[in-house]
C-alpha cells in the first residue's frame, strides 16, 4: 500500500469536453427533454447547469469577479447545500429560455477556457474553495480540479444514461473519478473509533476500478491506495454501484445488496455511506 497522492485531472478536461459536444450535437429533439436522474431536470437543463459550472469558474478565476453575497449566512455544511441548490435552481429556470443549438454554442466557448485555466494553476497551490464533501475547509488546487472533472464527468454519464448513449466508463475516464470520491473515505469515517492499524479496504471491481485503504494511524484514519493481505474489513462492489452510490443515484441499501462485505460487516458497511458530491 502507497499513502493516496494527488490526482491529476486537468489533462482530461480537454478530450471530456469533446466528448459532450459529440454526444449534446447528436441529440434528437425528444431527447433534449428526456428526464434525468436529477428529479426534475431534463437533459436540457442538466447541459445548462454543466454551462453554468464552467461560467462560475471563469468569473471568479479568470475574470475575478467577486461572488454576490449570499441572502442568509451560511454557518454550516447543511447552509452551504442549501445555497448551492439554490443557485443551480435559478439557473437552470432561467435557462429554459435558451434553445439547445445556443446552449451548445456557450458551451464550446466556455469548455476550452476552463480547461485553459486548470491547465495553468499550480496544483499545490491553495485552491479557492475547499473540497466540502471531503470534509477540507483548504484543498490545493489539484483536489478541486479533481472534484470539477468527477462533476464533468458525473452529469455527462447522467445524460448519457438517460438517453442510452454508451457510457465513459472506460479506465480512463472513470478510474481518476472513482481515484476522487474514494477522498471522501476518511470524512466518511472520521466518527468511527478503531485501534490503530485498524484497515478497511474497498474494492472497486471492473476495468476502472481500483483498491483504496483507510488504515487507522495516530488515532485518524489515512487513505492509501492497495490493500493489505487481511484487512478488518472488506467491501466489493462493481464500478456501476460504486459511481453512483457516491453520487447519490442509488442509497446504500440498494448498494448493500450489491457489494460482497467480508469481515466487520459494521465496519464495512460505514463505507457504503460515502457520498463525493454536495448533498
Amino acid at each position: 500500500m502507497q499513502p493516496a497522492g494527488p490526482i491529476l485531472a486537468a489533462p482530461l478536461f480537454p478530450g471530456l469536453h469533446a466528448e459532450l459536444l459529440a454526444l449534446l450535437g447528436g441529440l434528437a429533439p425528444e431527447q433534449w427533454a428526456a428526464p434525468t436522474v436529477a428529479a426534475g431536470w431534463t437533459v436540457k437543463d442538466m447541459a445548462a447547469h454543466l454551462l453554468d459550472t464552467d461560467l462560475r469558474r471563469i468569473a471568479s478565476q479568470i475574470d475575478r469577479m467577486p461572488f454576490a453575497p449570499p441572502e442568509r449566512p451560511i454557518e454550516s455544511y447543511r447552509d452551504l447545500v442549501a445555497f448551492l441548490d439554490q443557485l443551480n435552481a435559478e439557473w437552470v429556470r432561467a435557462a429554459r429560455r435558451i434553445s439547445p443549438r445556443m446552449l451548445v454554442a456557450m458551451l464550446a466557448i466556455s469548455g476550452p477556457q476552463l480547461a485553459e485555466l486548470f491547465a495553468g494553476l499550480d496544483p499545490h497551490a491553495p485552491a479557492p474553495i475547499g473540497v466540502a464533501w471531503a470534509g477540507e475547509e483548504r484543498s490545493p488546487n489539484w483536489f478541486d480540479i479533481a472534484r470539477e472533472y468527477t462533476e464533468k464527468w458525473m452529469h455527462q454519464q447522467q445524460i448519457r444514461d438517460a438517453v442510452g448513449a454508451p457510457g465513459l466508463t472506460s479506465r480512463a475516464w472513470l478510474h481518476p473519478a472513482l481515484d476522487t470520491f474514494a477522498r471522501g473515505l476518511p470524512h466518511t469515517f472520521r466518527d468511527i473509533a478503531a485501534p490503530d492499524r485498524a484497515a478497511v479496504t474497498l474494492q472497486v471491481t471492473g476495468a476502472a476500478g481500483d483498491a483504496w485503504t483507510l488504515l487507522r494511524q495516530a488515532g485518524e484514519w489515512r487513505l492509501h491506495t492497495g490493500r493489505p493481505a487481511a484487512p478488518d474489513a472488506l467491501v466489493m462492489i462493481d464500478q456501476g454501484t460504486a459511481w453512483r452510490l457516491f453520487t447519490k443515484g442509488i442509497g446504500p441499501a440498494e448498494a448493500q445488496a450489491r457489494a460482497r462485505i467480508e469481515g466487520d460487516a459494521a465496519l464495512g458497511r460505514r463505507a457504503l455511506d460515502l457520498v463525493a458530491i454536495m448533498a
